[in-house]
């Protein structure tokens, strides 16, 4: 059975931050891939400071439960949204923004410059990396992380030593990406730039970040190898099959997580095409007609 996540609506996490869940359960990917995918309690959003302005990371989806916790804590805390900071552009991060609006409407909402074009909200102003923003008791500093989503920003918390991952790192299981170089280069220099707390985007807390973001990536190099063997011997535990020369990612899926359920192979086969596209970058693979990859030293069998 999956392992379910179990989160308060509205919870404080420190002297300077709540978190307010979106309200939108949803499934990740765990990261034993013997393990099923896990439910999570939707999109976290992070209410921080201590005075009367208050600095908002995320809006979920617009469920109307979010809107109403958020009024409920805001009343409680006496306080009003200042500024909303968008981690990026997808639709559970993004779709409350009027709910926001409408509960504090002089709020005024930030996104990433780089954001997609066709994903730029009315009247948003631009994050720019490095930029800092300021309310009592809390200073954010941006950081352009890409990997997750080409636009993703994660925001360093100075006065805890922590950051705001967004979607680059999780509180249970792993994230999905669209370039893996990128992605790569973003987790370093996530973990380089705090040894406190990460705040996630989606599920509880992350205790230490650094530990958490270098678990990441000796994941992904996990993934790597496993893929570099399986096009050099045919199979994981170093037996050769010299007559097989070309993989598809589905079969090379179909090799490294066999103890996962077929119907995951094609969502695990997306990320397998990272790890072959970057080792095509690194001149490693070759990509043929057909779908088929090889090691780049390798003749094609065909």
């Amino acid at each position: 059975m999956a392992q379910l996540v179990t989160l308060p609506e509205v919870e404080r996490l420190s002297a300077s931050v709540i978190r307010i869940l979106g309200g939108n359960p949803g499934k990740v990917a765990p990261t034993n891939p013997t393990q099923p995918l896990q439910l999570l309690i939707g999109t976290n959003t992070y209410l921080i400071g201590r005075g009367e302005q208050r600095i908002l990371i995320d809006t979920g989806e617009g469920k109307p439960t979010w809107g109403k916790c958020l009024e409920s804590v805001l009343s409680e805390e006496k306080a009003t949204v200042y500024q909303a900071l968008l981690t990026h552009w997808h639709g559970d991060h993004v779709k409350g923004v009027s709910d926001l609006l409408r509960i504090c409407p002089q709020a005024q909402v930030f996104k990433s410059q780089i954001q997609p074009d066709e994903h730029e909200g009315q009247g948003q102003r631009d994050i720019l990396d490095g930029q800092v923003f300021k309310v009592d008791g809390v200073t954010l500093v941006a950081s352009h992380t890409p990997g997750h989503t080409v636009d993703h920003m994660a925001f360093v918390f100075e006065e805890e030593d922590a950051i705001f991952t967004g979607d680059n790192v999780l509180g249970q299981g792993t994230a999905v990406f669209e370039d893996l170089p990128i992605y790569l280069s973003s987790l370093h220099r996530m973990r380089d730039r705090v040894t406190g707390r990460g705040y996630p985007g989606h599920g509880a807390v992350i205790e230490k970040a650094s530990a958490r973001i270098s678990e990441y990536i000796q994941h992904r190099q996990q993934r790597e190898e496993e893929v570099l063997r399986v096009l050099r011997d045919g199979r994981l535990d170093g037996e050769a099959s010299p007559e097989r020369k070309g993989w598809t990612p589905l079969e090379l899926v179909k090799k490294i997580y066999r103890d996962v359920p077929e119907s995951l192979h094609l969502p695990a086969s997306h990320g397998v095409l990272q790890v072959l596209m970057k080792l095509e970058g690194e001149g490693q693979t070759v990509h043929e007609e057909g779908g088929s990859w090889r090691l780049s030293g390798e003749k094609s069998a065909l």
